[in-house]
């Protein structure tokens, strides 16, 4: 299965993750601490890890056909929840 790496340069990713986590556990299985956790959608797992200066996300793809919904499904949510810092899209690899 492809891997998309996405990463985030924030002193607040601890915060990031948590809040991704505990939005979409409201429909999805989710698993998190606050230095890691993983996100099971339909169409990739999400294994999302925080340090002190940034917030690592990596999708596991069911296909490579995935590769723009995952980082639309990240990028608008981070979106919302990083507006203070400016934050547009991730840099995906």
């Amino acid at each position: 299965m492809p891997l998309l790496t996405g990463t985030f340069d924030t002193p607040h990713a601890s915060k990031y993750l948590q809040q991704l986590c505990k939005h979409f556990g409201h429909k999805r299985p989710v698993q998190f601490d606050e230095q890691s956790g993983e996100i099971r959608f339909d169409f990739a797992t999400a294994r999302v890890t925080a340090d002190e200066a940034r917030l690592t996300v990596v999708m596991d793809l069911s296909d490579a056909e995935a590769t723009e919904r995952a980082r639309t499904v990240i990028d608008k949510h981070l979106e919302r929840f990083a507006f203070r810092e400016g934050f547009t899209v991730m840099d995906w690899q």
